[in-house]
């Protein structure tokens, strides 16, 4: 069982920065894919960013390109997702997931734990 914790969503404007960062409880974090998804108010829980075991593998939402990165460091055992000139569309509630194997995936099903979630709103 691996247990994810989100921390660092909140309020900002249209055009502002936040990082968020998903902790993880198992120390064999580094053997597993990673990602980042979001939901919005009446919306599917959609992909937004992944990465793999080691790093060397990510996959980005069209939506968020150039915009959003994603990073991982596995001695801290924490994914982090830094989202820069951020949009109203970008407000919704953002999960971080992990995957019992070390390839980065985009599917939501490929993903075996999830965190509680952590609210991201940007304002106009």
């Amino acid at each position: 069982q691996v247990q994810l914790v989100e921390s660092g969503g909140g309020l900002v404007q249209s055009g502002g920065s936040l990082k968020l960062s998903c902790a993880a409880s198992r120390r064999t974090f580094s053997a597993y894919g990673m990602g980042w998804f979001r939901q919005a108010p009446g919306k599917e829980r959609e992909f937004v960013v992944s990465i793999s075991s080691s790093g060397s593998t990510t996959y980005y939402a069209d939506s968020v390109k150039g915009r959003f990165t994603i990073s991982r460091d596995n001695a801290k055992n924490t994914v982090y997702l830094q989202m820069n000139s951020l949009k109203p569309e970008d407000t919704a509630v953002y999960y971080c997931a992990a995957r019992s194997g070390p390839a980065a995936k985009v599917i939501r099903e490929e993903y075996d734990y999830w965190g509680q979630g952590t609210q991201v709103t940007v304002s106009s």
